[in-house]
């Protein structure tokens, strides 16, 4: 049985972003600073942090279920709108 992610909210999370800034996205789920990994999981092997660098300011719908086929962003595939 393959792991899945912990939820760590449903639906996505509003966050504004900044041009050219990097951002490390949380696929496990349990890093305590939401949506983004706060390096406090090496080891889980869900914890494989996605890079998403910014190309514009403004805000973005970052998955909150950690299912989305199109992570980081949400997808709303997962009926977590």
């Amino acid at each position: 049985m393959l792991e899945k992610p912990k939820i760590a909210q449903k639906g996505p999370y509003i966050t504004k972003v900044e041009s050219g800034k990097k951002y490390w996205f949380c696929t496990c789920g349990l890093s305590k600073k939401q949506p983004f990994c706060d390096g406090s999981h090496k080891g889980n092997s869900l914890c494989k942090p996605t890079l998403f660098e910014s190309n514009e300011s403004g805000p973005i719908a970052f998955c909150g279920c950690k299912l989305s086929q199109d992570l980081p962003f949400c997808d709303g595939s997962h009926g977590c709108l």
